[in-house]
């Protein structure tokens, strides 16, 4: 009889905190708004925005980061919104 090991999956409030705490100390920003989190069958993806500062104007700037269904960041991609 074989057993399956399942992986130790994490949850989705894991997701956005492992993002939360990566970008503010990228960003140097406390705020940082989450707009979607989803699961796929390989990992996480999670949007949302972000404050920069570009030359004393402020911009919004958005962000797309990939995880891997351990919490690993994989991709980030960053747009100027």
């Amino acid at each position: 009889m074989e057993e399956k090991v399942k992986l130790q999956q994490i949850s989705k409030d894991s997701v956005s905190e492992i993002v939360v705490d990566f970008l503010k100390k990228k960003k140097e920003t406390d705020k940082i708004d989450i707009a979607m989190i989803e699961k796929q069958t390989d990992g996480w993806i999670v949007r949302g925005t972000c404050p920069i500062d570009l030359e004393g104007h402020k911009w919004a700037e958005g962000f797309t980061v990939s995880l891997d269904l351990k919490g690993k960041i994989k991709n980030i991609d960053f747009s100027l919104l």
